[in-house]
């Protein structure tokens, strides 16, 4: 496989490293974009940051001058639903954004319960000491902690910023409680009932993204081509360090979305 991408008939699009980095779009991310349009190719926006809601993504890229819909945005938060649907959750704590809180609240989900069913941690960049302290004091209890996903830092200009799995290293030093479910990111699942809805075989669908432990991971979990980008968090460095069979090999890398196509 090169950056041409032959027989690729959807692209799944990592969004902060991959198409923007914080406020500013990926040189040639527009340009990539319109050649995925002109060769039939389809392409789905996927992010494991939770803090924002399907329609606050929409709102921002549509500033970006990105045409987007709301079936094209996968988030974590979406395999998060699914999962406390499996399990017959209703309700919980929430550390996570009002955006996030939306989410949850509207698709029945409890998020502030005084005997919550479980601890739900989401990317919180409203995070306070009251959801903190009264999470741990749930923990303490015996009450179990799901997390939207594994992400260890928010890629940023600046660089790295606190993300889940932070807050997760947080959350163990003060009550020695891991996650009994981490969704998102790298499973398989975030991508898959999508491929499986739009009729097509996973080798014919790439994963197009910046983090090894996420997004590469889940293209090889799902049979996808994984694509890495190294506009965002990982570096060639990072590659080298990998062992030998390590589901975090890419397919291809190229050092941007402005590559490919």
């Amino acid at each position: 496989m090169d950056n041409s991408l032959e027989n690729i008939e959807a692209i799944f699009l990592d969004l902060d490293g991959t198409i923007y980095l914080g406020g500013e779009l990926i040189d040639g991310a527009i340009d990539f974009l319109q050649r995925c349009s002109d060769r039939g190719i389809k392409r789905f926006f996927l992010s494991n940051n939770s803090s924002r809601s399907v329609s606050q993504y929409l709102e921002k890229l549509h500033a970006f001058g990105i045409p987007a819909k709301k079936d094209d945005v996968l988030l974590s938060t979406h395999d998060l639903l699914a999962w406390l649907r499996k399990n017959s959750i209703t309700k919980t704590w929430l550390i996570g954004t009002n955006g996030m809180r939306d989410m949850l609240e509207e698709d029945g989900i409890i998020t502030d319960s005084k005997e919550p069913e479980f601890v739900v941690l989401g990317y919180d960049t409203e995070i306070n000491y009251q959801k903190i302290s009264v999470a741990s004091i749930h923990l303490h209890n015996g009450v179990p902690l799901v997390a939207s996903h594994p992400d260890m830092v928010c890629p940023s200009p600046d660089g790295g910023l606190p993300d889940v799995g932070a807050y997760l290293a947080m959350l163990k030093a003060t009550t020695g409680v891991d996650p009994v479910h981490i969704t998102g990111k790298p499973n398989a699942g975030m991508i898959m009932h999508k491929i499986q809805d739009l009729g097509l075989k996973p080798e014919h669908c790439a994963m197009v993204g910046d983090r090894l432990y996420t997004d590469i991971a889940m293209a090889n979990r799902a049979g996808c081509v994984g694509v890495l980008v190294l506009s965002g968090e990982a570096t060639m460095n990072d590659l080298e360090l990998l062992s030998e069979g390590a589901e975090q090999f890419p397919t291809l890398v190229v050092d941007s979305v402005a590559d490919l196509l």
